[in-house]
Formats: structure tokens, C-alpha cells, sequence
């Protein structure tokens, strides 16, 4: 296993009253860590909510001190209203086209409107600027969306954080648990970004209340090989797990290529081959994050692997 590396400075907190920020899809599992990572540094959240939004991730957060504001994201007027006096509006929205690309840029141009300095988009993933177009459904998306926000006249900053760590306690097919191995494709000592969604969900706090940060950020919890999987894997259960090999590359993009046409999207943002994709991204070696900005934020404690898989339930 090896230590994230960094290369970026630690800036230091501007003094003044909390800043405001906004956050829109904070009643998902991401954005609703980010909000209460905000609330904990001291920041003023507003979260944008859907008109009769009543998940109970909304009472949570009035609760904690956030202000709830119900917008209809389609009406121009009031969602710039709503982003009035941000220092930073941050979206953690999760979707297809209609939202990645059309919701957001409604956000954005909202944002720019108000006057807002900086946006942080819902990218958080493996660096998808450095795949082919193509390659990955929904990173296709946010590079689509990333050519709008390049246009227009605010301070951007997407944070690319590889995968969730927490996906390998069962969504993604890597950790085998029952058969005690790990499956993968291509090279066994290929390295892999992880990072959890609580350690990306604080990482992010610290970048919205930070008037500092460049165009990307690059985390990694941890850069792991399928090896080193291996050895968390056997020391976090106790029991011997093995190294499963399917195959080369060819063959689970051979195996994308016959899922999508057996199983049909209908609209889902995780079909089974999107997960598909975006593992045969990561063991392509092509999105891998570098240099990594782990230490731009001192405070954060980066979760790693073996805790992850120690504490499935």
C-alpha cells in the first residue's frame, strides 16, 4: 500500500463571519455529509431543496442549523435568489443528462448571476479528463458539464476523489467476500485510487469555506493495488483471501459491450455495466489521480482500506 503523496500548500483560514454556502442535493448521502462537515467548521449552510422535499435528511439538517429553501431549479429568477450572498455554491446533485448537465448548468448560471465567486461541481470520481470520450457514460457527462463552467466568468473547482472506498463492501464486484477472492482484469499491481464518501464529504468542506483552490483537486484515501485488496482484505477478515484473475482488459470491456445491449439502461444511473466502465477505467491506469492534494487540509484523517472492509456489516 502506498502513502498518498502531496504537493499542495496549506492555506490558512481567512478571520471574518462564517461564510455562506450553498449546497444543492444535500439530501443525498454525499451531500448530506457535506452539509453537516460544513456546519461543523462553523460555515452557514443553505441548502436547495425540490418544493415538498420530505426526506428526512431535511429535518436532520434544520435541526443542525441549516436553512432549508425549497426552489424549483427551473425558475431562473428564484434559483439565483437563492444562491444570493453565497461565498461558494456546491452540488452534489446525482443523475443523467437532465441533471448533471441541465440542472447544473441551471445552478451555475444562477450562481454567476448572484454573483457567487466559486463553484465546486458533482464530479468526485476518478479523473475522467483523462479518458477517452466514450469510455464512461456518466464521466462523459460531467466533461460535458466541465466545458460549460470553463466558459463562464467563475472561479471553479472540481474534486476528483477516485472511488468510494465504501462501494467495496459489496456494490463493487472487487471484494468477493463469500468466495474469499478478489476479481479483477488486467494487472494485479495496477494502482487504484479509494476514498470513503465521509473522507470526500469533509474533504470538500474544507474546499468550499477555502477561497484558495485551484481548478482540481486530487485525493486518495488510500492508492492500493489489487495485491495490496488482497492483503486488507485477509487482514480485516481474518481468513485467507485469494487473487482471482478474469482475464485481461479486452475482456471486461468485451463484457460491457454485451451487457449494455442485454440489459438496457432505462434510465438508471447505475447500471450494472457503468459500474463495469468504471472499473475497467481504473484498472486501465488511465484516470489515475496524481498529484494528489491530500494534505492541503492537515486535519483530516484519511480512512483507509482495511478499516473499510473491518467495519462491513
Amino acid at each position: 500500500m502506498l502513502a498518498p503523496e502531496s504537493t499542495s500548500p496549506t492555506p490558512r483560514p481567512a478571520a471574518g463571519p462564517a461564510p455562506l454556502i450553498v449546497l444543492a442535493g444535500a439530501t443525498g448521502d454525499l451531500g448530506h455529509r457535506i452539509a453537516l462537515a460544513l456546519l461543523a467548521r462553523g460555515a452557514q449552510v443553505r441548502a436547495l431543496v425540490r418544493p415538498g422535499n420530505t426526506k428526512p435528511a431535511v429535518a436532520t439538517l434544520r435541526q443542525r442549523g441549516a436553512a432549508i429553501v425549497e426552489v424549483d431549479f427551473n425558475d431562473a429568477a428564484a434559483l439565483t435568489r437563492a444562491c444570493a450572498g453565497a461565498a461558494c455554491v456546491v452540488s452534489a446533485l446525482s443523475g443523467l443528462r437532465s441533471v448533471i448537465v441541465d440542472v447544473q448548468t441551471h445552478l451555475l448560471d444562477a450562481a454567476v448571476a448572484a454573483g457567487v465567486p466559486r463553484f465546486i461541481p458533482s464530479d468526485f470520481s476518478i479523473d475522467f479528463t483523462k479518458l477517452p470520450v466514450g469510455s464512461n457514460r456518466n464521466l462523459d457527462l460531467r466533461r460535458e458539464f466541465g466545458r460549460h463552467l470553463d466558459r463562464v466568468p467563475i472561479q471553479a473547482t472540481s474534486i476528483l476523489n477516485g472511488m468510494f472506498a465504501d462501494l467495496l463492501t459489496g456494490q463493487a464486484p472487487l471484494v468477493l467476500f463469500k468466495l474469499k477472492r478478489i476479481l479483477y482484469w488486467g494487472s494485479a499491481d495496477q494502482l487504484l485510487d479509494f476514498t470513503t464518501i465521509a473522507d470526500t464529504a469533509e474533504y470538500t468542506a474544507a474546499a468550499a469555506l477555502d477561497p484558495t483552490t485551484p481548478r482540481y483537486l486530487r485525493v486518495a484515501g488510500e492508492v492500493a493495488t489489487v495485491r495490496d485488496l488482497q492483503a486488507a482484505a485477509t487482514a480485516a477478515t481474518g481468513q485467507p483471501f485469494r487473487l482471482l484473475r478474469a482475464g485481461g482488459l479486452w475482456v471486461l470491456k468485451l463484457m460491457i459491450k454485451i451487457t449494455r445491449r442485454l440489459v438496457p439502461a432505462k434510465n438508471e444511473v447505475f447500471p450494472p455495466w457503468q459500474g463495469m466502465q468504471y472499473l475497467h477505467n481504473m484498472l486501465s491506469g488511465q484516470p489515475k489521480l496524481a498529484p494528489l492534494d491530500n494534505d492541503r487540509y492537515p486535519g483530516i484523517r484519511w480512512t483507509t482500506v482495511r478499516e473499510v472492509l473491518a467495519g462491513r456489516k
